[in-house]
């Protein structure tokens, strides 16, 4: 497993009632506050996907808060998978 400040690029899918409810909105305002770049869009299946990059501490964290109790709306579940970053992420916007 990568040390903690190694950067990783961190893949979730958030299912539940997430879209319509500002969730991508949140999650990249706390993906900012965490310094990762990468995007949240909504999927046509209902789900929300995320990629996030940066240290894998600050994906770790977002990933947490993803499942936590305190986003908008109402999260059923995340499947996430972590990879190689790829670096081309600036920023992080709402697709």
């Amino acid at each position: 497993m990568p040390e903690k400040s190694e950067n990783t690029r961190m893949t979730a899918w958030v299912r539940g009632r997430v879209q319509g409810v500002g969730f991508r909105w949140w999650t990249r305002a706390r993906a900012l506050e965490l310094g990762l770049a990468g995007w949240a869009r909504n999927t046509e299946d209902g789900r929300v996907e995320v990629v996030a990059e940066g240290s894998r501490e600050s994906c770790v964290k977002l990933l947490e808060l993803l499942k936590g109790c305190d986003t908008p709306g109402r999260v059923d579940g995340v499947v996430e998978r972590w990879s190689e970053p790829r670096g081309s992420l600036g920023g992080f916007v709402e697709r």
